[in-house]
């Protein structure tokens, strides 16, 4: 994988510079506030991604999930709640493949990340591969385009794909290096005042903001603003009393909402970074939270093995579900925001929308 310097305004599309409106901090408190809507709809043993969204697991329409199982991509079908497909996808001299993610490019096109081992033709040695990214066809069943090694020189952190902007990310030396699987072209994003590294980042869907977090050797937990125009550091989100787990921006990157270490799920106004409620309820860590596509509720992941949703307008629990018997690591809902599916390292549950 290449990367060229670009200015970070080419990123994607024009900034939203629209804030939303400050209000009140709520804290919220236990117990559901409606009658349950989300009803359990199926399970798949894999696993979607573990360290970024896995919202691109859904397909555009809402039709299909597709889960990683080893060297297998199942997908399952969201209608019927049960297994449509199976792929094993297989490349020229590489072995033992390991699907880490896979997400959807378009209706038909998989794209993946994988390791393996290489396969020396005419001798018994095997290398292992770095990670590997190629697209799959799922309905044809073959693969399409080129295989690339991603950060094969080392020294960068885990590569992360961000399907709200449809970019691969790799962070070293205050760079980052985004690639886009679509269209083969890169971006660089340096920021000189990153003197630490960060373990978990979060590009706004406008390619106007950049959250960090995680930052190696930096006492605070509250994740630093970065503007992207200026490649500056200009607010930070205040509060976090442990680790912050992840951070997503609703989809008009006017919210931005944190899982944290400290149980606590929370929500900023972008723009002043003014917190606008707290969520309370989970029994420990806090590992994921994800605002639904069509911005009326908050999902969130945990420790204590529960998915909660959340009202996004006023903070309070709408429901808990409690079908998983492992700890809760990330989830995501369908673009048509009808189905949400969570995933532990080796089981994959959705629920529907009644």
């Amino acid at each position: 994988m290449t990367s060229s310097p670009r200015n970070a305004s080419a990123l994607i599309a024009t900034a939203f510079l629209f804030a939303l409106p400050l209000s009140a901090q709520v804290e919220t408190v236990e117990g559901p506030r409606t009658a349950p809507n989300w009803v359990a709809h199926g399970r798949v043993e894999g696993h979607l991604t573990l360290q970024y969204s896995a919202a691109g697991a859904f397909s555009p329409d809402s039709s299909l999930l597709a889960i990683a199982s080893e060297e297998k991509i199942v997908l399952m079908g969201l209608e019927a709640g049960d297994v449509h497909k199976v792929l094993k996808p297989h490349l020229p001299d590489i072995e033992d493949l390991d699907i880490h993610s896979a997400n959807f490019l378009a209706s038909n096109l998989l794209f993946l990340l994988a390791n393996g081992v290489f396969h020396m033709k005419g001798g018994k040695q095997t290398a292992p591969t770095p990670l590997l990214t190629f697209q799959w066809d799922l309905i044809e069943d073959h693969q399409v385009g080129k295989l690339e090694a991603v950060g094969a020189k080392g020294g960068f952190t885990p590569a992360r794909y961000f399907p709200a902007i449809e970019y691969l990310a790799l962070y070293k030396d205050s760079n980052f290096d985004l690639w886009s699987p679509r269209t083969g072209h890169g971006v660089r994003i340096t920021l000189p005042d990153l003197t630490q590294i960060p373990n978990l980042y979060e590009f706004s869907p406008d390619g106007h903001w950049l959250l960090l977090a995680q930052i190696q050797a930096t006492s605070s937990a509250d994740p630093p603003v970065v503007e992207l125009k200026d490649h500056k550091f200009v607010d930070s989100l205040k509060g976090h009393q442990g680790t912050v787990m992840s951070m997503a921006f609703s989809r008009d990157a006017k919210k931005v909402v944190t899982a944290c270490e400290d149980g606590k799920v929370r929500v900023f106004s972008v723009g002043d970074w003014k917190p606008l409620l707290t969520l309370s309820g989970h029994q420990g860590t806090v590992h994921r939270a994800e605002f639904s596509p069509n911005g009326e509720w908050i999902a969130s992941a945990g420790e204590d093995r529960t998915v909660r949703v959340w009202s996004a307008e006023d903070g309070s629990l709408l429901q808990t579900l409690r079908e998983s018997q492992e700890p809760l690591l990330n989830l995501a809902f369908s673009p048509d925001s009808r189905f949400l599916a969570a995933s532990s390292e080796k089981l994959v549950l959705v629920w529907q929308r009644q």
